[in-house]
């Protein structure tokens, strides 16, 4: 009987060991992460639509190192030194950017920063080589000037802007007073409604925003502007965390600054693979809210320029461009129908994202987008 116990034990002990065995074999390793893939190139099998944020400053940053062909420049009070909001156009033209994008603040409530804003609007107008691509704006939400705070308050939810009857009427007006630059023959239409982008709309604190924004629609629709409205959401943020602030509200949606990892090491160094997960979500979920998805590129994101201190890793560029090349196809996996894509930016020199010609990488990044968004 003792020798019976034995063999059963035996038995026993050789079984879990080849089960432990067995186990090892399946151990995860790196060739299993959800992460481990490569980003394919995507054919251009038709055009993408592509914006390109425009953006103004005084003088350029002396930590920037990258020289515009054009040479150093500013803007006096959003005024462009003469040429160079033409030689803009005309680089726009090689990427074949369908258009610019200006910010324009609150003209009702800081008429005095809209008048640079639209100073700039203007110069671009007024170029002769202006007819060959289109523009559409930005409305820079300003919460501070609304009144709006997303905390506190009697009820602990913040103040809504209708809280103040007549900065809820000043918002309206703005858009209003907006529809001046509608009007223009090269505005940029989506499906044949006129293109408005709300920058930081995730911070729109009303009591119902649905009915806010029928209202926006309504009073523009009476001037003959059937609106096309994209509303931006912070970076690395999921899209439910302010549902009830874009759906039902805007008909699409974009992250900003996805270049700026906000000090996550790991989105640094898987960054096509994790905004490719990002993106992939943000697409499913606002499309199950019949809703598009906008993907905006970057071709890179310095903090060194603005504080040459800081450890953060910054992308750095290559000769090439390969960082931006693969960003591109990131954006074609994930576009929603109507292929709208942003580039942030142009020229924004502050961050290094901007696709501008330099001195030292020349026309490269106008290349690349063309050759990632449109037939050759």
């Amino acid at each position: 009987m003792k020798k019976k116990h034995i063999y059963r034990y035996s038995l026993l002990v050789l079984l879990m060991s080849a089960g432990l065995l067995s186990c090892k074999k399946n151990d995860p390793t790196v060739k299993d992460n959800f992460l481990n893939y490569q980003i394919p190139d995507v054919p251009v099998t038709s055009n993408y639509t592509v914006g390109a944020f425009y953006y103004t400053f005084t003088t350029l940053n002396a930590n920037v190192t990258q020289i515009p062909t054009v040479g150093k420049y500013g803007y006096t009070n959003g005024l462009p030194p003469a040429g160079i909001m033409q030689q803009h156009i005309a680089d726009a033209g090689i990427a074949k950017i369908d258009y610019f994008i200006f910010s324009v603040r609150s003209p009702t409530l800081d008429n005095k920063n809209y008048l640079v804003d639209s100073t700039t609007v203007n110069a671009f107008l007024n170029a002769p080589n202006s007819a060959g691509i289109n523009f559409a704006l930005s409305y820079n939400l300003n919460t501070g000037l609304l009144g709006i705070t997303n905390s506190g308050g009697t009820t602990g939810n913040g103040v809504t802007v209708e809280t103040d009857p007549v900065k809820l009427a000043a918002f309206y007006n703005d858009f209003k007073r907006l529809a001046f630059f509608l009007g223009k023959a090269n505005y940029q239409k989506v499906n044949g409604k006129y293109l408005l982008i709300i920058n930081n709309a995730q911070d729109l604190n009303s009591k119902d925003n649905v009915a806010l924004y029928k209202q926006l629609r309504a009073n523009l629709s009476a001037m003959g502007f059937d609106l096309y409205i994209v509303g931006m959401q912070n970076r690395w943020s999921p899209p439910e965390r302010y549902y009830y602030r874009f759906q039902n509200c805007t008909d699409a949606m974009y992250e900003a600054n996805m270049g700026d990892v906000a000090g996550d090491n790991d989105r640094y160094w898987n960054f096509p693979q994790y905004t490719d997960q990002n993106w992939a979500y943000w697409k499913k979920t606002i499309e199950a809210w019949n809703m598009e998805f906008v993907p905006c590129v970057m071709a890179g994101y310095n903090y060194q320029i603005n504080n040459p201190t800081t450890n953060q890793l910054s992308v750095q560029r290559t000769a090439d461009g390969s960082w931006y090349k693969t960003f591109t196809n990131v954006a074609k996996r994930n576009a929603s129908k109507s292929r709208l894509i942003f580039v942030d930016s142009f020229n924004n020199f502050s961050v290094d994202s901007q696709i501008e010609p330099t001195q030292a990488y020349g026309n490269t990044y106008l290349d690349i987008t063309r050759q990632a968004f449109k037939l050759n």
